[in-house]
């Protein structure tokens, strides 16, 4: 039996087919399509980022090891560079401490103990260490000596900038020392980027403040600068050590199988005891900046916004060891007020187990008062003396409006016309009158020249006819030109 015969399909059924057929055609072109895009996008990321084919491993490990020794011109260019950074910190000038890190030769041994953990050389290893620790006594010699003899009328930015890390600094020591040892690695040296890790990772600074802290006999400056140095030297390690990881840069063969698994397992000791501290270093400094952060968010969103609070900001409201935020208002403060502001706290995750001291100032309180008090009264005075001034402003508006209404009275009434007598004699001549009245009135035709009318008002009896109140009030106006002596009389029918 034929295939046609086997399968009886209708034209609408074949039709379908088709359309499914052509269906499935496109979504496998759309797949391969990206596919193909995907494929493209990896290329293009892995010449972007890749840098090994771009690795002279020879030429790095030969530059690390001319850096790391320590004598002669090397050890004059350290003792000029601290008194240079000395110099920019006595002076709070930050363009000369950017001078003293560019020509610091700190950054060779270093690298130089990142380099021969990762490739097991335990010869420079020792080298590394014992330049390094020679430059660190020399700096902190070299600083002592010049604080000493120079020492500070007080405290400038730039030195408390060195004494208490943060997370920035870890950030910046380690991806600093990427930069660093990814240009070393590359096949021509980088001199901006090292001269640019030089300024970023800030090697220099902590060890003059040191030296400032042991002139003053500050021990916390000190800690605090040589923890802010050991950490950049800690990160810059541990940055050279894993690239040079990445890179697979070749392990120091011994021909001793012996002592090749003693370096071999040294050189892990020692990594492992570099990256332990960096670890903990990292993870204490993020915690500590997750406090600072909860803490500032707290005091600019629940108290400074506050205008019934009047706090006062010290810089040891937050204490990280003890857990505990203290408060200062000058004023006193509420039970309620107390219980709110421990709500607030508890709304902030990393402060929220922290112990809340709140010390008011009832004295400041009184203070508050009495000065507001003062003022109060200050007011009240100036109060006085604006209603004293406005009663004699008053009194004097009304006289010269007495004196108006006297003058107004004089021009109204004017050839010694009484307006008694005229209103009786304008009804004895006009017995239909029921009402009568005059005045002086302004008007204006161009709203410039002013004329001054006199206007009667005159209301007759209902019982009089149109036709003879238009006469009346004709021989009205004549009668009253010739009373008051004017020119002109308007009538008006109240």
């Amino acid at each position: 039996m034929s295939e046609e015969n086997k399968f009886n399909f209708s034209e609408e059924e074949k039709d379908q087919l088709n359309k499914d057929k052509i269906v499935e055609e496109k979504k496998e072109a759309v797949r391969k399509d990206v596919q193909g895009l995907f494929s493209s996008i990896k290329t293009f990321l892995s010449e972007l980022l890749d840098f090994r084919d771009d690795t002279d491993r020879d030429a790095t490990i030969a530059a690390i090891k001319t850096d790391i020794p320590f004598k002669g011109a090397t050890a004059w260019i350290l003792i000029c560079s601290i008194f240079v950074a000395s110099v920019g910190l006595n002076a709070d000038s930050t363009a000369v401490v950017i001078g003293a890190m560019l020509i610091s030769p700190l950054m060779g041994p270093i690298l130089g103990v990142g380099m021969s953990i990762a490739i097991n050389d335990i010869d420079t290893l020792r080298k590394s260490l014992i330049n390094l620790a020679t430059m660190i006594v020399l700096s902190l010699l070299t600083a002592f000596l010049f604080f000493w003899l120079f020492p500070l009328s007080e405290d400038n930015s730039e030195l408390l900038g060195r004494t208490r890390p943060d997370i920035r600094d870890v950030l910046i020591a380690f991806f600093g020392g990427l930069a660093l040892i990814i240009a070393r690695t590359k096949k021509g040296t980088i001199a901006s980027v090292i001269f640019g890790v030089a300024i970023a990772t800030a090697l220099m600074p902590p060890l003059c403040t040191a030296g400032y802290g042991l002139a003053i006999g500050n021990w916390e400056y000190f800690g605090g600068a040589m923890y802010l140095f050991t950490i950049n030297t800690i990160f810059i390690a541990l940055a050279t050590f894993l690239v040079l990881k990445i890179l697979r840069f070749p392990m120091l063969k011994y021909a001793n199988s012996a002592k090749r698994k003693l370096i071999s397992r040294l050189a892990t000791i020692v990594a492992i005891v570099v990256m332990i501290p960096a670890v903990w270093t990292f993870l204490t400094v993020l915690k500590e900046s997750r406090y600072e952060r909860d803490f500032n968010a707290f005091v600019k969103n629940d108290i400074q916004s506050n205008s019934n609070l009047w706090y006062d900001k010290r810089d040891d409201d937050l204490d990280m060891s003890a857990k505990t935020i203290r408060l200062r208002f000058n004023g006193d403060i509420s039970d309620e007020m107390i219980s709110a502001l421990q709500n607030d706290k508890n709304r902030y995750e990393e402060i929220r187990d922290f112990e809340l001291i709140i010390n008011a100032n009832k004295t400041r309180n009184a203070d508050r008062l009495l000065k507001s008090l003062d003022r109060a009264y200050a007011d009240l005075d100036r109060k006085d003396n604006i209603i004293d001034g406005l009663q004699k402003q008053i009194s004097q508006l009304e006289k010269n409006i007495t004196n108006l209404n006297k003058q107004i009275e004089s021009k109204n009434i004017s050839n010694d016309v009484s307006f008694t007598n005229l209103s009786r004699d304008a009804k004895v001549r006009f017995s239909d009158l029921e009402f009568f009245g005059y005045a002086k009135m302004l008007e204006s035709k161009d709203f410039i020249n002013i004329d001054t009318v006199t206007v009667a008002n005159v209301r007759w009896k209902v019982s009089v006819e149109d036709s003879l109140v238009l006469v009346r009030e004709r021989n009205l106006q004549k009668w009253l030109k010739q009373e008051l002596k004017v020119d002109t009389v308007f009538i008006r029918r109240n």
